[in-house]
């Protein structure tokens, strides 16, 4: 395929490169000959090997762990990518770090997404594709045109091959993600509950409240990330104790820092189901009750649409 106005490269950073090949044999592309490594002092060298000049490139890089030097190479990439003479540049991170620093959370705080969409923008990235993004106007702190891609239509597709959908309810594991789950149990026509908790301390959660009837139902909780896992656990184990028959969740971003992955695998939940927006680690590759999907067909289909000058929003109408 090639795109509206010359030809379209994709190039991939090291945070996450089966999910990169994925979407190059999805769009039938080759993965742009490109050189990313380290030096001996860990400062991050990178060379494209290949004639970019006048092309439509998309890189592919989440921000995931380690945040700071996958943010690194994407600036880096971006940089020899203009040099080269590249005549659009397009950040694909399907996870994009920093997120959850998207306000002052105190005094003298600082709010890291409007500083990390800014490095993106000044280093020459003239448009950004996303996925799921921690909160909507994050979008806004881009002064590039930025697509926000959702992962719901990958988890209904799931769900409604997996779950007799006359027993299932959607659960928000918390206030602030009521519109997601509510927008996912549109699309199945499914009840929805919501778990009131009172967080004690950042990476802790204290379950306090189900609101809904959660008796006899297969709750799928839904939500964007899922890091320690100790929310998950907790609604889990508040979501049986009031009756509900299986848990399971969909989540878009498994971070799953630290132990979580051990946590999810010793807990109540039936699933975890998330997206390989960030590349498992063997952790959650080896946890029975650990599922992945791809997202690498949504993405690439984007990508071809944001190539051809085609709506990237009717893909979720």
């Amino acid at each position: 395929m090639s795109a509206k106005n010359g030809s379209i490269k994709l190039v991939a950073g090291n945070s996450n490169p089966a999910l990169a090949l994925e979407i190059a044999n999805w769009l039938r592309l080759p993965l742009t000959k490109a050189v990313v490594r380290r030096f001996a002092d860990m400062e991050i060298f990178v060379q494209i090997q290949e004639n970019v000049r006048g092309s439509d490139v998309f890189i592919i890089q989440s921000t995931s762990f380690p945040a700071n030097d996958h943010l690194m190479e994407l600036l880096i990439i971006t940089d020899a990518l203009r040099r080269a003479s590249a005549r659009r540049i397009t950040a694909v991170v399907p996870y994009f770090g920093y997120a959850r620093q998207d306000r002052k959370v105190g005094s003298r705080s600082p709010i890291s997404a409007k500083l990390v969409a800014n490095l993106i923008s000044r280093a020459g990235v003239d448009r950004v594709m996303t996925l799921d993004l921690h909160a909507e106007q994050i979008q806004g702190f881009f002064d590039i045109p930025t697509d926000n891609l959702y992962a719901s239509p990958v988890m209904v597709r799931d769900i409604k091959e997996s779950s007799d959908l006359t027993s299932v309810m959607v659960v928000s594991p918390d206030v602030g993600g009521v519109a997601r789950a509510r927008g996912l149990a549109k699309r199945i026509n499914a009840p929805l509950a919501i778990i009131d908790k009172r967080r004690e301390r950042a990476g802790e959660s204290e379950v306090m409240n189900v609101i809904g009837d959660v008796a006899g139902y297969t709750c799928i909780l839904v939500d964007d990330i899922v890091d320690s896992g100790g929310t998950l656990v907790n609604a889990a184990d508040a979501l049986i104790a009031n009756g509900a028959k299986d848990v399971y969740a969909y989540i878009s971003h498994g971070v799953l820092s630290g132990g979580a992955a051990a946590r999810i695998a010793s807990s109540k939940l039936k699933e975890l189901v998330i997206t390989d927006s960030i590349l498992p680690t063997e952790a959650v590759t080896k946890a029975a009750n650990i599922r992945t999907l791809s997202i690498a067909p949504l993405i690439a289909e984007a990508i071809s649409r944001t190539a051809s000058e085609e709506s990237v929003s009717s893909l979720f109408d």
